[in-house]
């Protein structure tokens, strides 16, 4: 087996940050300035990496007879840079939970990795690299939702989170080994190719409950229902910055995940995987929507917001069964459509819980109510936050949510899923009361002492972190083809 080490150089420069940030640690102990930057620098170098090697064409490597494991190519350049620039950002925002007494040196160890899983996930062309790829980007987030050492909710989240996953994980394997079972196959290519021959599979009615299983397993990642009430609990409980991070990276890499292993593996059986995605899709926008109206504390209600968004994300994938009877531009179209909707979602949210952190310091999220004032307190900061949410709801200044939502009815309606665009539509006017709410209390009157209306400290890399976020979310906004044309690139349109 001939092992092509120019594909594996995005990968390879994540796992080098990794073990980079562990030894600047032991060489400089207690000193985290050179160990964000060291990390900060390697997770530059691996979007630069996976730009420049997926600028050439695919190159694959760990192949077989049956197919090849492993792929660089415009998709995993694509997926490897959101996933550095989500590492440079939960970086920027970490510099408070540091000087709270976070180990900087596993801080930084353990992002890098998770980071490692992103990058090999959008290169992953198999099952099993799938599956793989997935846990090593969530293995380290266990043990970063648990670093708030002495708190109890710290680590009743990092057990929630662990539990869930594994069960996540069981289910994945489970629904793969009927697939393998059925059909003999892991690698997508020749998955796909075994499937369009029905008459030949040993027995349908199980790749039917193989694709089924597989698809819930991997909505745990985006928090979709039925296996999403990890995520409020999880989210609430890890310290600021691993709750941005994880609900922005772990939900992306879900998403891709679910691309990956639809469109490429089973695509022969779209008219079982469509249905499925589009029940999904309602049931996770709808639940998450309606629970956030009632949510008291903010980290919970970002989370419920974020498992709502997993719905629309998910959406244009429910149009799958309807597209590949149509024609191949529209299951592109589709395709396209979840992942500009993915990138956009992700800028938003990462804004939005740089915007808390900012307010509330290393401390939890807090309850809403203690945010009333902040707008005159920290104008700034209160603007960037209400430009986050309402991205997130779609509304004008936020033109990204509001050009993601337009993408995401237009990949259904041209889909034939007319019904799913109609619950899009309603699950959005239904999240304009939560989001609303948010930026109502932000800039009502506020009493003049309490624990959010005295600003913490900010220090310049979470104020260039968060600047730099905002700046984006206005540049998707103003520019939302540059996000849609880099989809279009990795659907291979």
């Amino acid at each position: 087996m001939t092992i092509d080490q120019v594909a594996l150089l995005p990968a390879y420069a994540a796992a080098l940050t990794a073990v980079t940030a562990l030894v600047t640690d032991l060489l400089v102990p207690g000193r985290r300035g050179p160990v964000l930057v060291v990390t900060a620098l390697g997770s530059a170098a691996t979007a630069v990496a996976a730009w420049v090697v997926g600028g050439q064409g695919t190159r694959q490597t760990f192949c077989s007879p049956a197919g090849c494991s492993y792929a660089a190519d415009h998709t995993s350049a694509v997926v490897a840079v959101v996933f550095a620039l989500l590492t440079l950002g939960a970086l920027a925002f970490s510099v408070p939970a540091l000087r709270g007494g976070t180990p900087p040196g596993e801080y930084c160890f353990l992002l890098a990795c998770s980071l490692t899983g992103g990058v090999a996930l959008g290169a992953a062309r198999d099952l099993l690299t799938v599956v793989i790829a997935l846990e090593t980007l969530t293995l380290p987030l266990y043990a970063l939702v648990g670093l708030r050492r002495r708190v109890v909710a710290s680590a009743e989240a990092a057990v929630t989170f662990f539990v869930v996953s594994v069960v996540s994980t069981a289910v994945t394997l489970l629904g793969a080994a009927l697939l393998y079972a059925s059909t003999g196959a892991v690698h997508f290519g020749r998955l796909a190719s075994v499937l369009a021959d029905r008459g030949a599979l040993v027995s349908p009615p199980l790749v039917t409950v193989g694709v089924v299983l597989v698809l819930i397993g991997l909505g745990f990642k985006v928090a979709a229902v039925p296996l999403h009430a990890w995520a409020p609990p999880t989210y609430d409980g890890a310290p600021l910055p691993v709750a941005a991070y994880l609900s922005t990276a772990s939900k992306f890499g879900g998403v891709v995940a679910v691309l990956l292993v639809t469109v490429q593996a089973l695509r022969p059986w779209l008219d079982v995987a469509g249905p499925v995605l589009a029940v999904l899709a309602a049931l996770t926008m709808t639940v998450g929507n309606l629970v956030a109206l009632r949510q008291r504390r903010m980290v919970r209600l970002l989370a419920w917001s974020s498992v709502a968004q997993a719905g629309y994300i998910l959406a244009p994938l429910g149009a799958f069964a309807v597209a590949a009877g149509r024609s191949e531009a529209v299951l592109r179209l589709a395709v396209a459509a979840a992942v500009a909707y993915a990138v956009f979602f992700v800028f938003l949210e990462l804004a939005a819980f740089g915007a808390v952190i900012a307010l509330r310091g290393d401390t939890d999220g807090g309850e809403i109510s203690e945010y009333r004032g902040a707008g005159r307190r920290a104008p700034w900061v209160a603007g960037a936050f209400t430009l986050a949410l309402a991205g997130l709801a779609g509304l004008p200044p936020g033109l990204a949510g509001l050009f993601a939502k337009v993408t995401i009815v237009r990949a259904l309606l041209a889909g034939g899923a007319a019904w799913l665009a109609v619950v899009v539509a309603l699950n959005a006017v239904v999240g304009l009361a939560y989001y609303l709410r948010v930026v109502a209390v932000l800039f009502s009157p506020g009493p003049s002492d309490g624990p959010a209306t005295v600003a913490p400290p900010r220090p310049w890399p979470l104020a260039v972190g968060l600047a730099a976020v905002t700046l984006a979310g206005l540049v998707i906004g103003v520019a939302p083809q540059l996000v849609l044309d880099a989809a279009e690139l990795a659907a291979g349109r």
